[in-house]
């Protein structure tokens, strides 16, 4: 049977994750970000590009040809933003230079198939320019996201600046207690002194868990109130097995590792935690075999305008915030205890008190796309 448009979108969106994530991981510390808002404005500006630059986007978002991307998309972003029981918000937006002639077809199909309205500004007054897309992006993300762009990254020679934003605030299907959150170590590796403490949420409930052997792991979903989003948290068994987990995860179809679960009454400790995150998206992206988009003698980026001049890509800039407590999304406040054991302990524990893989993902329309995705290491 043939894979539909989503089929191909949600597949490829999986696979460059997975690579993203494999380049991102070397880095110290926590890692963290959207491959679903990266892959969004990427296929965006798939839209424009031809030849040995069209086909560069094709093998790095892993979707057969611009039409599929733009027809898969199209079909995401309309049923995400429809989805009950959370707040999920995906917006695109196309910021270009007063009188920049763009071709019709390139402006429908981001119009009509990517929902982004264009909007005139003039790149010339970069401080005002500026401020205005980064406005856009304050409103879509709940004030989360700010200065996403730099001033000084505008100037009179850019031509446009395309935009996704994915905001997300979601409680959990079962929430924890606050006062059953407690001070506790996280150990960064097997020496005991290598540790932090951190605010331990604790909770016994049932939950889809599965214990897998080839990745020597533990891996729980935690669902959010609409049952379709949740929370995969991928547990290595040993405390310094981060880096062989994320090398094995490499030959793992990251859509798959919620099938065969068994809802398991699981004593459940998962820390409280927080990141936000800037990234230039530039050296990963050219690792992944995209580079000719930045190189301004090679890039071909004819099918966004009829005009002369020679389009490429100055920069790909990501920021990302994600927040995780007890009522699933942006709170604070615990109490600092004493943890003991109960006279009473379920079959199955997940203490999460090393280094572990975080998924945000949403089930539909018989696929799986990861939203967000990163690490606790520190």
């Amino acid at each position: 049977m043939a894979w539909t448009d989503i089929e191909h979108v949600t597949s490829g969106n999986a696979k460059f994750a997975n690579k993203f994530y494999n380049i991102l991981s070397r880095k110290e510390g926590n890692v963290f970000f959207s491959p679903l808002s990266a892959h969004t404005v990427l296929a965006m500006a798939y839209q424009g590009a031809a030849k040995e630059t069209a086909k560069q986007f094709a093998s790095t978002l892993q979707v057969p040809d611009n039409q599929v991307a733009a027809n898969g998309y199209n079909t995401i972003m309309s049923s995400l933003n429809k989805i009950q029981g959370v707040t999920l918000h995906i917006a695109n937006k196309i910021f270009v230079m007063n009188g920049f002639p763009l071709n019709d077809a390139f402006k429908n199909t981001t119009k009509k198939l990517f929902l982004s309205k264009t909007v005139s500004v003039d790149f010339g007054d970069n401080v005002k320019s500026a401020d205005k897309i980064n406005k856009w992006v304050k409103n879509k993300t709940n004030a989360k996201i700010k200065d996403l762009i730099a001033p000084d990254s505008l100037n009179s020679l850019t031509r446009l600046v395309l935009v996704n934003a994915v905001y997300f605030k979601g409680a959990w299907d079962d929430t924890f207690d606050k006062k059953d959150t407690v001070t506790a170590p996280f150990f960064i590796t097997e020496t005991p002194e290598n540790k932090v403490d951190c605010q331990m949420m604790r909770k016994t409930a049932y939950y889809d868990y599965r214990i897998d052997e080839e990745l020597d792991a533990k891996i729980v979903e935690l669902p959010y109130r609409n049952l379709n989003v949740s929370m995969v948290v991928i547990l290595p068994n040993l405390i310094d097995g981060i880096t062989k987990l994320e090398e094995k995860l490499m030959n793992v179809d990251l859509t798959t590792l919620t099938e065969n679960m068994e809802n398991e009454e699981l004593e459940l400790s998962l820390p409280k935690f927080k990141m936000e995150t800037t990234m230039d998206l530039k050296p990963i992206l050219e690792e992944m075999g995209l580079g000719t988009i930045f190189d301004a003698s090679n890039a071909d980026f004819s099918e966004i305008a009829e005009t002369e001049e020679r389009l490429y890509v100055n920069q790909v800039v990501q920021k990302a915030f994600f927040e995780v407590n007890e009522k699933g999304a942006e709170a604070s406040a615990a109490a600092s205890v004493q943890i003991m054991l109960c006279c009473y302990s379920p079959q199955f524990q997940f203490l999460a008190d090393h280094p572990f893989v975080i998924l945000l993902q949403v089930k539909y329309e018989n696929s799986v796309n990861i939203l967000f995705c990163g690490n606790i290491v520190t």
